[in-house]
């Protein structure tokens, strides 16, 4: 019998991915996560930023992904060593950080980076939406996906941060329209990375090629995987199914070859070379359009420049999140109880304080423990099943192979059944703007807090928050 994987309250999760510190009684984030590099293009020896995440002190500084940390309150990174740098990114005893940081568009210059602490025992709301994801898969969903790309560098020690413009190589006449695509994509990633388009002596020229061509290895055979191929598209913000074979289907297996490719060769200091390559190989069964496969993977394709983690089958991981956010934290042990409440939040402008007692949240119970709401909620995943669009089904970053929205002919029964008491759908609220869970449209939510030796309602209209996190996993 087949093991069925379901999400759980992984809580504290998120802490962690947001590079937070323990600090009397108190967690304190700066919201980014960083790697040492030992890419001797780009930051070799140092600490670069892999994330940066929504709403989070990082963003609202200024922080970019790619980010090269040069220096700590003024002292350099490379006379830290690495199992200090952690401690000094984050001091016990000051609430703020002052980081001197390179990247593609200008010389180093200093961040300052205020950090947000609350009480170590507060789950947040950004949290328990990933917790309850499966309330909302529509709005709150963690996926990743593997491209074939094959990603080359030179060897030479070479400084990325140097090189500040290019421009492109002649286009073949024969195919302008595809090829003037295709440079308009390249050059609108790189303009958001800093570079500027010049073709005045630029430090970059960049080159392209591409093939659409029968496959000569294919020998009649089907592919033996059939997992269907999944990739985020950017132009229209959604995962998106493609007709590419899986990347470990054998050569033989695809009737039909898609390459495409593009370098960036050295003008700056040896003309020539050739810095940084990206070249994309597809195997598949069905004719395909060159202009969708550029439009979809160019973005994919350059987020790997200037910092290269894989050479070949780059990981990358989606994190899409649409959530009620009030301003309020739980406390993990005592769920009624408010742990914290941003300053000016909506619940903090509506007189909800630490220390609040919330015994219900739109007529739902806030009485049990995490474990019997963890309880609860894989109950519901399983009696809803039936709920869903299997012709959505996917797999999810934690490996849950059932994710399915829901059908859009159920939504009534739907929220029958998260308004149903008994199935601890407390936490549904922080996707009450959606019409399988609230059909009124309605969204304002009623707090009942208890107040000395009675229960006040208080309404709050929160603050439908977006989130897009796109990384190499």
């Amino acid at each position: 019998m087949k093991k069925v994987i379901f999400p759980v309250l992984f809580i504290f999760s998120s802490f962690v991915m947001l590079f937070a510190q323990n600090v009397n009684d108190r967690i304190c984030r700066l919201g980014l996560t960083y790697e040492v590099s030992t890419n001797k293009l780009w930051g070799n020896h140092k600490p670069v930023v892999i994330s940066v995440y929504p709403y989070s002190p990082a963003e609202m500084a200024g922080l970019k992904q790619n980010d090269i940390i040069e220096k700590i309150d003024g002292i350099s990174v490379l006379e830290i060593s690495e199992d200090d740098l952690g401690d000094r990114l984050n001091p016990a005893d000051r609430d703020e950080v002052v980081l001197t940081v390179s990247n593609l568009s200008s010389e180093p210059r200093e961040i300052l980076v205020k950090k947000e602490c609350k009480r170590s025992a507060a789950i947040a709301e950004e949290q328990l939406a990933s917790a309850f994801s499966m309330y909302s898969l529509e709005s709150t969903v963690e996926r990743t996906f593997v491209c074939p790309f094959n990603t080359m560098t030179t060897r030479d020690a070479v400084d990325l941060t140097k090189y500040k413009t290019f421009a492109f190589s002649s286009i073949d006449e024969n195919n302008s329209q595809l090829e003037n695509s295709i440079n308009a994509s390249i050059r609108r990633e790189l303009t958001n990375k800093g570079l500027r388009y010049s073709t005045y002596q630029p430090d970059l020229l960049v080159e392209t090629y591409y093939l659409f061509d029968t496959n000569p290895n294919y020998k009649g055979r089907s592919a033996s995987n059939k997992e269907v191929t999944y990739r985020y598209d950017f132009s229209t913000g959604k995962m998106v199914k493609l007709p590419f074979l899986n990347v470990n289907s054998g050569q033989s297996e695809g009737q039909y070859i898609l390459q495409f490719g593009f370098r960036f060769l050295d003008q700056r200091m040896t003309p020539g070379r050739v810095l940084w390559e990206c070249e994309a190989n597809e195997l598949l069964n069905d004719s395909y359009s060159l202009d969708d496969y550029v439009r979809v993977h160019i973005p994919l394709m350059c987020m790997q420049y200037p910092y290269v983690k894989y050479n070949r089958n780059v990981l990358f991981r989606v994190s899409q999140k649409s959530y009620n956010y009030t301003g309020i934290s739980y406390n993990i042990d005592r769920l009624y109880e408010v742990a914290d409440v941003d300053p000016g939040s909506p619940a903090g402008k509506a007189g909800i304080a630490p220390g609040d007692r919330i015994e219900q949240i739109e007529g739902k119970k806030l009485d049990r423990t995490t474990e019997e709401y963890t309880s609860a909620y894989k109950q519901f995943i399983t009696s809803t099943m039936k709920l869903r669009d299997k012709k959505t089904m996917f797999t999810d970053a934690n490996g849950f192979t059932r994710c399915m929205f829901w059908d859009t002919f159920k939504y009534p029964q739907v929220a029958k059944t998260i308004q149903n008491p008994n199935n601890l759908t407390v936490f549904s609220y922080l996707y009450y703007f959606a019409p399988y869970v609230n059909p009124s449209g309605n969204n304002q939510i009623t707090f009942t807090v208890q107040r000395g030796n009675g229960a006040e309602e208080i309404g709050i209209r929160p603050e439908v928050r977006k989130e897009l996190t796109i990384e190499i996993n």
